[in-house]
């Protein structure tokens, strides 16, 4: 990304951009299209693509991960090519916050995976790769995906930074920290021992 001054107000801008298109609730709306139940009254109430494969739709899952990573590389691609680097961090934080954050769901969001993934691949991609293999690994070995999130999250911002792209790396370094505060539930599950395994039933 070629460097570019931003102003106050252009980071606003930015920062406001991308919370309007974080906070599409996609995997809602898809869900609602589809015709199924409300998806806050199914599992965890969560509006992110683990929740919506509850429904027993795959199909609508995985256009609702694709979707929910997609608001987080739009906004940041978008306003790096309008207003450079520092613009586009205030867009990828600002997808981050809509989507966790969705004004239309009285703040009340999804937990924010995909679209950290989403953010990361437009600011600094080899982050990507990190958080792929390491949630590969840890979903195989433990069969938690929260946990494997969690680990991938902190992964990916030791790539970040082992690149030299400190910037970038510290505001993943935020993102993942608000991603871990909206797993507290989970975590409180995997200490207890009670959080559902991946292709468990019930």
């Amino acid at each position: 990304m070629p460097d570019a001054p931003s102003s106050a107000l252009v980071l606003l801008l930015a920062l406001a951009f991308g919370y309007l298109l974080g906070s599409i609730p996609f995997g809602l709306l898809l869900t609602r299209a589809a015709g199924t139940r409300d998806l806050r009254s199914i599992g965890s109430g969560n509006i992110g693509a683990t929740n919506v494969l509850r429904t027993g739709r795959k199909d609508l899952a995985a256009a609702t991960l694709l979707l929910d990573a997609l608001k987080g590389t739009v906004p940041v691609l978008a306003a790096a090519a309008l207003a450079g680097p520092q613009a586009a961090m205030a867009a990828g934080l600002g997808a981050f916050l809509g989507h966790i954050f969705p004004v239309w769901l009285r703040f009340n969001g999804g937990k924010g995976v995909a679209t950290f993934i989403g953010v990361t691949l437009g600011l600094a991609w080899p982050g990507v790769a990190a958080f792929a293999v390491v949630w590969l690994a840890a979903a195989y070995v433990t069969r938690y995906s929260s946990l494997a999130a969690l680990m991938a999250s902190v992964a990916t911002v030791a790539m970040v930074a082992a690149t030299g792209d400190d910037k970038v790396a510290m505001l993943l370094a935020v993102l993942a920290i608000l991603l871990w505060v909206k797993h507290h539930a989970n975590i409180r599950r995997l200490l207890d021992g009670t959080e559902g395994k991946i292709g468990a039933k019930g």
